[in-house]
């Protein structure tokens, strides 16, 4: 039964990559940084660390510390992720390169019930820089730009994708509003069609804010999310409680998908070391994904 999950899912991908009004790359839709996933993967209006490579590179502006981001996902049915990202200040600056490795393994090809003639892996790549700057008082512009590759059993692609993000802090103290477009490009073909990008709109805001009387600091955020070429929308919220900024807890929740909606997690912050686990439970008995990621800044 997993094996045959696994086809359908391929299959499916390709199936959109090939068709008018549909996307392909559908890992470009994974998150990055446990802490974002388990806030329902917020990151357009969350990210506060390099993950912001990843969902909205304007807010790369705010952060001051060179970092250094590694994530691992055991994604459903055999597909993983190895995700990465390194930031750094240079020019007055803040530049980000990431990474992100996808692999769904032992595919089996048949033409006729039996055993499988072989096996196939599918490898998706991407790699990336980003940069931002304050545009005004208050209001920060951030760009990513993506090389892509795709491979499938004996077919291969490449090409670009390109993000757009604005964040402005607002008059209310601790109240930022966030918007990005993300995976604006282009692809080779692949075999006889070019796949199309997962072209995303986000729009978002995130509250921080602590209490006085106790060692207690909290975020909330929402955000609403439209993949350009589908009539479906998303509606994003989740939360996080840190404790004595040591410990933290978070939930998430995702509207709109038929698998999927709550997330959880939390994070442990020694120094400038914090490691983050998020949990995403998917329903149509396709199993869990448990994500983990380790930052460190210096």
């Amino acid at each position: 039964m997993k094996k045959i999950v696994l086809i359908i899912l391929v299959a499916s991908t390709i199936s959109l990559a090939q068709s008018a009004g549909n996307s392909g790359l559908s890992f470009l839709k994974f998150g990055f940084g446990a802490r974002n996933i388990a806030m329902g993967d917020a990151g357009a209006a969350a990210s506060n660390d390099l993950s912001a490579l990843f969902y909205n590179p304007s807010r790369l502006v705010s952060t001051e510390m060179n970092e250094v981001m590694f994530m691992h996902n055991e994604w459903i049915q055999d597909i993983r992720s190895e995700v990465g990202g390194i930031k750094w200040n240079m020019f007055s600056l803040p530049w980000a390169v990431g990474f992100n490795v996808t692999t769904v393994d032992d595919i089996e090809v048949r033409e006729r019930p039996g055993d499988p003639i072989s096996k196939f892996n599918a490898n998706y790549f991407f790699g990336s820089l980003s940069s931002g700057f304050t545009v005004i008082n208050d209001l920060d512009f951030g760009v990513t730009f993506k090389y892509l590759y795709e491979g499938l059993l004996n077919d291969e692609s490449s090409g670009y994708g390109l993000d757009f993000g604005l964040n402005y802090f607002t008059p209310i103290e601790g109240l930022t509003a966030s918007t990005v477009i993300r995976n604006v490009g282009s692809m080779s073909e692949l075999r006889v069609e070019k796949t199309k990008l997962p072209t995303e709109f986000r729009l978002g805001g995130a509250y921080n804010f602590g209490l006085e009387t106790s060692k207690l600091d909290f975020i909330i955020v929402g955000e609403f999310q439209k993949y350009l070429d589908t009539d479906d929308i998303h509606l994003i919220g989740g939360g996080e409680i840190i404790y004595n900024e040591t410990f933290a807890a978070r939930v998430g929740y995702q509207s709109g998908y038929e698998a999927r909606n709550f997330t959880g997690g939390v994070g442990i912050m020694w120094g400038n070391l914090r490691f983050d686990y998020a949990y995403m439970p998917f329903s149509l008995g396709l199993g869990n994904a448990n994500l983990f990621s380790l930052q460190f800044k210096f």
